[in-house]
């Protein structure tokens, strides 16, 4: 019987020890690369029975040259870099890890909306240059009672919600896919996304990026904060529209933004956030921890040994293929 062929596009981490431990079971041929283009991916897994990938591009033409695929599993819960009405076309299974980096991701964002409201940063460097002044960093506001927007309500959201709730704030959140029992249960208020961006003040993105969601919060969104509002960005850059951004900043609009991910990425040296003292920024760095990077590895090679051995995997992004199988649960 022919060895299955597994190909790992892409990654940026410094072993795959844990990944080639579960693809043992496979004893499969397993070839390693650093794809950046369409073409990388073509010349090195035209052929795989499955693909694992970070950031390598799979779109419908890369798809349509697939010849044995039967899996693309992505590190992540995100899958915006796989066509994936190509892939269910194909019938190819499209993977992703949904329970990776809840706690981490949520843990982040509080952080950043902590950080930006107790201006830690400015108070930092203010005593680091000589000065023990807390009125550099005023006006600072109380927590409690005020308001959380969440735009988005899964799984990473809630646990937000939950860890801002123990700081007094008040959450609302927008989602549209989300049932209006699920987060009064968590005490939270379902509204609609203009009226999230007039009340809150501090307002933090967990939407997943599709063709829906790409730039939603821009220019008019920005017109409807309040000026002490901040933004918080731990999902998709592209998510907010980057030159609406700058502009809410420039004109005080809104007050500060924390972003953990941006449009392009990593940022061009000479990019205006990077001079702006109200921004903070981190390196798309909210999903990591230790524990956290094990989780995914492990989970995303086993989705490629369950499909390839004839099972339906844990987590599945295009439900549909499955029409088209017979695997066991």
């Amino acid at each position: 019987m022919k060895k299955f062929k597994v190909v790992l596009t892409d990654y940026e981490y410094d072993t795959l020890e844990p990944e080639m431990r579960v693809l043992e079971q496979l004893n499969a041929e397993i070839i390693t690369a650093q794809c950046k283009t369409e073409e990388d991916v073509i010349h090195i897994a035209k052929d795989a029975d499955g693909i694992i990938h970070q950031y390598a591009p799979f779109t419908k033409r890369v798809i349509d040259q697939l010849e044995n695929c039967k899996v693309i599993a992505r590190y992540g819960i995100g899958f915006d870099t796989v066509d994936i009405d190509a892939a269910t076309e194909k019938g190819i299974f499209v993977t992703n890890v949904t329970d990776y980096c809840l706690d981490e991701v949520a843990d982040h964002a509080v952080a950043m909306l902590l950080t930006l409201a107790r201006k830690i940063v400015t108070l930092n460097n203010s005593v680091k240059s000589g000065e023990w002044d807390y009125k550099v960093s005023k006006p600072i506001y109380r927590l409690k009672n005020r308001a959380l927007g969440l735009v988005g309500f899964g799984n990473i959201p809630r646990n937000v919600a939950k860890k801002a709730q123990a700081f007094g704030l008040k959450v609302i959140a927008y989602d549209p896919f989300v049932p209006a029992e699920v987060a009064e249960e968590m005490n939270v208020d379902l509204v609609e996304l203009d009226e999230l961006c007039r009340r809150s003040d501090f307002i933090s993105i967990h939407t997943p990026l599709n063709k829906h969601t790409r730039g939603m919060v821009g220019f008019e969104q920005f017109n409807l904060m309040k000026k002490e509002a901040c933004i918080i960005n731990t999902a998709r850059g592209p998510i907010i529209d980057e030159q609406a951004l700058i502009e809410a900043l420039e004109q005080k609009k809104i007050a500060a933004a924390a972003l953990d991910v941006l449009e392009k990425e990593p940022i061009n040296s000479d990019h205006p956030l990077l001079r702006m003292e109200n921004v903070l920024l981190t390196p798309h760095v909210a999903f990591y921890s230790e524990e956290s990077e094990m989780d995914l590895k492990q989970k995303t090679a086993q989705n490629v040994v369950d499909v390839l051995k004839g099972q339906l995997p844990k987590y599945l992004v295009n439900r549909s293929v499955q029409e088209k199988f017979s695997l066991k649960r």
